[in-house]
């Protein structure tokens, strides 16, 4: 989290340097949209952002099962710590979704079948992203990666955030109060577009479900 933040920061500031860049506006899908909002908070170079599919929120998401997440910092701790005694990188599957697990049994063990399977059809083995897929791709995280998700900086920042901003979600999505509880706390100017008939998934690749927000976002940028 941390080092992306800082990297859109100085991805900014390149574009700042480049002679037919008038403004700089910040775009976000899924995690991005917690990213570029972080981002944003201090950095009025960016004049305005947009979030789609966005996860904003943690609070409500991650940390409504407190032993559970405290579970989940817990084993992020302990890698953490061997990696730096050891030299050598400890991979975990942070959604139980590694790159061998066919679908069924994926959906078998998740607490929210209907989620998982759409997941599954874009990140799983035989998903159109997956490690079949595209090669290079792999499920598998680098063992502290909870102790960085489970920071939500543009949560509690929201209020701070001053450009225009824009939020794209599914209203039928379980990851939807990650864009709502966000909302609610925004102090801005923004605009809100919720859709019934996509899920979060939905808006990474299905083609009707990238081109209603992609025109949302451009025709918001253009104003």
């Amino acid at each position: 989290m941390f080092r992306l933040i800082e990297n859109t920061w100085d991805a900014v500031s390149y574009l700042g340097t480049l002679p037919f860049v008038d403004e700089i506006y910040g775009l976000g899908v899924c995690q991005g949209s917690a990213i570029i909002a972080s981002a944003a908070v201090t950095d009025h170079r960016i004049k305005k952002i947009a979030m789609v599919s966005g996860m904003m929120a943690a609070n409500a998401f991650q940390w409504t099962d407190r032993e559970a997440a405290h579970q989940q910092i817990a084993a992020a701790n302990a890698a953490k710590q061997k990696m730096h005694e050891t030299g050598e990188p400890i991979y975990v599957a942070p959604f139980g979704l590694n790159d061998e697990m066919p679908r069924e049994e994926f959906i078998a063990a998740a607490a929210y079948p209907e989620m998982a399977g759409e997941s599954y059809d874009y990140y799983g083995r035989d998903g159109v992203k997956g490690p079949k897929a595209v090669p290079s791709f792999t499920n598998m995280h680098i063992a502290d990666q909870g102790m960085q998700s489970m920071y939500s900086l543009s949560e509690h920042y929201a209020d701070k955030i001053v450009q225009p901003a824009l939020v794209i979600y599914s209203a039928t999505a379980f990851t939807a109060i990650c864009s709502t509880a966000f909302v609610d706390k925004l102090t801005n100017e923004h605009e809100v577009l919720a859709f019934d008939e996509f899920s979060h998934v939905d808006f990474y690749y299905k083609p009707e479900a990238v081109k209603a927000p992609t025109d949302a976002v451009a025709a918001f940028f253009d104003k």
